[in-house]
């Protein structure tokens, strides 16, 4: 089966090939691919233009880039996609442009540091952070269940329509469009709010700890797993050596791993600041 679909796969990439780069998005992209579903108006788009200060002209590019999963269930027309694949792709051209923009200008930075660094500028929190700037939640369509769910502030759906919104921005106006969209959108919103340029990565940060303490690698478990697929609720509980050192929750795995270990580097460092107070203040003796 897997060499069925490599040989399949590289078929179409030898045809692509052959088409001039003019006309190969022209060639692909075709109506069955972005059919028009009709939520966004001449007023509405007017409306999107001002909030995302570029021109569309292909409607059903930003209407898919909006159409969450569970808004599939309403429309009951499978015909229509939701922004996963969009999404995909968004995700990439986000990624290749601010590690084009922090190796250029942050020339001081090693590889690690420039890692670190891209991880605070595109992952969830800060991309939803952009999308809330960005007012995307009164475009975004969604089920009822789902838009209760993106009010008690799920940043997974407002995170995934921002990298959608890039992906249709770079196909209806190209990559220059899409590159000055996130500076302009992302970048600059990100680093305005300084409280998200700080490393977040909890797991990273308990891992390091653990391995300089030499008490292992820490593990993660879940306890609990319950809701609707479009909006889960995992509950996640970290051990290190004997010791379950922090619990956490959130509607993936990875969210809920990195409150987890928020929460255990939390308890580390209520437990180490009293030993460091009464370091401070015990008496020296004489010598």
């Amino acid at each position: 089966m897997l060499n069925s679909f490599i040989q399949q796969l590289h078929t179409k990439i030898l045809k692509l090939a052959a088409i001039p780069s003019k006309f190969l998005r022209s060639s692909i992209l075709d109506d069955s691919m972005f059919p028009s579903v009709g939520f966004l108006s001449p007023e509405k788009v007017h409306d999107l233009e001002n909030v995302l200060r570029v021109p569309i002209s292909t409607v059903s590019y930003f209407e898919q880039a909006l159409t969450h999963r569970s808004y599939l269930q309403i429309l009951h027309n499978p015909n229509v996609y939701s922004n996963e694949r969009l999404e995909f792709f968004g995700d990439a051209i986000l990624s290749s442009v601010i590690a084009e923009y922090l190796f250029y200008l942050r020339s001081d930075v090693q590889e690690g540091e420039l890692t670190k660094m891209r991880s605070w500028l595109v992952n969830k929190k800060s991309l939803a952070y952009c999308a809330r700037k960005l007012r995307l939640h009164e475009f975004i369509m969604v089920s009822l269940s789902a838009r209760h769910s993106l009010q008690q502030g799920n940043d997974s759906i407002l995170a995934d329509a921002l990298e959608a919104i890039i992906a249709a921005i770079y196909l209806d106006s190209g990559a220059e469009a899409a590159k000055e969209f996130i500076i302009n959108s992302v970048l600059l919103h990100v680093m305005n709010e300084g409280s998200l340029m700080r490393d977040t990565n909890y797991k990273s940060i308990l891992l390091e700890h653990s391995q300089a303490e030499g008490t292992g690698v820490p593990r993660y478990n879940i306890i609990e797993a319950s809701g609707p697929d479009h909006n889960k609720n995992f509950v996640i509980e970290v051990w290190i050596g004997e010791e379950k050192v922090g619990v956490g929750n959130g509607r993936n795995k990875k969210d809920a791993e990195q409150r987890a270990a928020q929460a255990a580097v939390e308890n580390i460092r209520n437990e180490a600041e009293p030993q460091a107070m009464l370091r401070d203040v015990t008496p020296q003796t004489p010598q």
